[in-house]
């Protein structure tokens, strides 16, 4: 809750002072750790909803759905009144209250669903979550490229598998122009790209598209907005959370204005299981996210990563870290006590006890906090104890949620999927007018075969018909020659004239019949 216009986070134990993150150092980044069940989630809540009361837009991740409850009133405990009554809460203005707060889910199923489509994810991140080898990622780059420079939008899995399939059936021609694509990359992008939509990823990536101006807003008493990122299911793809948190750090940092030192940040983005963003990332992304956490600060953007053990955190991106609260760590190897080490080294030393002691002896809702002094400078390490939230603590029923849901203003917005006019519509005109130019091609070559075999049967048809015509004459005009020449014969030489006429006319009327059917 906030203090003297500050955010006041804990109280130190052994002085009973107020321990709070200045406003203006908000930017400066900060860390959250601790093992399981030590508090880290209440430190977050509590974080979260003082910078809604100060007019700051947050956006978290729920990864395991009990920050929901922000949506909803603290309830009354023993517990809880002893907790007011030992921070002087109840004259310090705090009460059970609601956040106001917007549910999202790349799922679509516990908030609206948060979409990107794949240029604006770019092939950077995109082989990373399709777990390319370095040569396929830059075939990837090469494809968006192509996909650029031909108009060709992609913005979701279909279009980017239809460019794919596109590139590899005019390999020739383009690995003349941007170099060697073997078959076999672009078969195992095309397969990772299938591999891809079969785990959700065709309902991440299209339309609309988040626009992340929708999470700097704030509602009509001018508290910030919380924007919760339901995770329960997508945390079950490590990669694929952590390579969407870095996408929307990354859109912070590319569409946010240099604003410079600000009275309080424009917004805070909390990163919950931030180790999953480093682990066996490739030391080329590792330098970006050191690049883009060290200058969105100046941005206005502040970035307070979750995890256990700070030392999951590389230490490029740690140093950029300057407000830190450490929950409790437990060692039971040499190298776990190695590691408490290393995190009680990070704070500045307090002569009243020994940091790495205490570090292991913390007790839930307990820490060792080190917040930015007015000049930007580390605090003295405190051991503190952090306050209670006001919100509900734990999981809202599925009737909050979804009356949440449905009464927010964006609604409308970001709830029916769009499917613009893009690369697989266009390839998919390409394909029915070839389909359709074949088939009309093979229509016309048998209806000229069929032609030709009717002509052929009706000249059949008419040489036998005329055969049997001729036939049938000549047998006739044979018959009347014969007659006829027998006939004269007789007259003149007798019985031998008549057989030696027929024969003769009978020759001559076939004759003249043949002369008559050639013509």
């Amino acid at each position: 809750m906030l203090y003297n216009n500050a955010i006041w986070a804990g109280l130190d134990m052994d002085t009973d002072e107020k321990v709070c993150i200045l406003p203006h150092m908000a930017n400066r980044h900060g860390l959250i750790a601790g093992a399981t069940g030590t508090g880290k989630t209440i430190t977050l809540k509590v974080l979260a909803e003082s910078f809604s009361d100060m007019g700051v837009p947050v956006f978290l991740s729920d990864v395991k759905g009990d920050l929901a409850g922000m949506i909803s009133p603290g309830a009354d405990s023993d517990d809880m009144r002893k907790r007011i009554e030992r921070f002087g809460l109840a004259t310090a203005g705090f009460t059970y209250r609601p956040f106001p707060t917007q549910f999202w889910d790349i799922d679509g199923k516990k908030g609206m669903p948060l979409r990107t489509t794949v240029s604006e994810f770019g092939p950077t991140l995109l082989s990373r979550v399709l777990g390319l080898t370095d040569l396929q990622a830059n075939i990837l780059t090469i494809i968006f490229r192509i996909a650029d420079e031909e108009n060709l939008l992609l913005l979701d899995t279909k279009d980017l598998r239809s460019m794919v399939q596109y590139v590899a059936q005019n390999n020739k021609k383009y690995s003349a122009e941007y170099g060697n694509m073997t078959t076999a990359s672009l078969n195992a992008i095309l397969r990772s790209v299938v591999a891809l939509e079969t785990a959700g990823g065709d309902r991440f990536f299209g339309e609309p598209a988040i626009d992340i101006r929708d999470f700097f807003r704030t509602d009509n008493a001018g508290k910030g907005m919380i924007n919760i990122l339901d995770a329960e299911t997508t945390i079950q793809s490590p990669l694929i959370y952590s390579t969407f948190m870095l996408y929307m750090l990354s859109e912070l940092f590319e569409q946010m204005p240099e604003v410079g030192d600000l009275d309080k940040p424009k917004m805070v983005f909390f990163f919950d299981e931030a180790h999953l963003l480093f682990n066996g990332a490739p030391k080329a992304l590792l330098d970006k996210i050191e690049q883009v956490v060290k200058l969105i600060r100046s941005k206005g953007i502040g970035v307070y990563f979750i995890t256990q053990n700070p030392g999951d955190v590389p230490d490029g991106v740690l140093a950029q870290l300057g407000n830190k609260v450490q929950h409790a760590l437990h060692a039971y190897t040499p190298a776990e006590e190695k590691k408490i080490k290393s995190a009680a080294a990070s704070f500045r030393v307090n002569k009243s006890f020994d940091t790495a002691e205490v570090l292991q002896n913390l007790g839930t809702g307990e820490a060792l906090i080190s917040f930015l002094d007015e000049t930007g400078k580390p605090e003295m390490v405190r051991r503190c104890r952090v306050l209670p939230p006001q919100s509900k603590m734990g999981p809202v029923d599925d009737t909050s949620r979804l009356a949440a849901m449905i009464a927010s203003d964006l609604s409308g917005k970001y709830s029916e999927t769009i499917d613009r006019d893009s690369a697989y519509e266009f390839f998919k005109r390409l394909t029915d007018e070839a389909t359709a130019e074949a088939a009309k091609l093979e229509a016309q070559k048998q209806a000229e075969k069929e032609a030709l075999e009717k002509a052929k049967a009706e000249e059949k048809a008419s040489r036998g018909t005329r055969n049997a015509v001729k036939s049938v004459g000549r047998s006739t005009a044979g018959t009347l020659g014969r007659e006829a020449g027998g006939a004269i014969g007789k007259t003149f030489l007798g019985s031998f004239g008549k057989r030696v006429g027929g024969n003769i006319g009978a020759a001559l009327g076939r004759g003249i019949l043949d002369t008559l059917f050639n013509k």
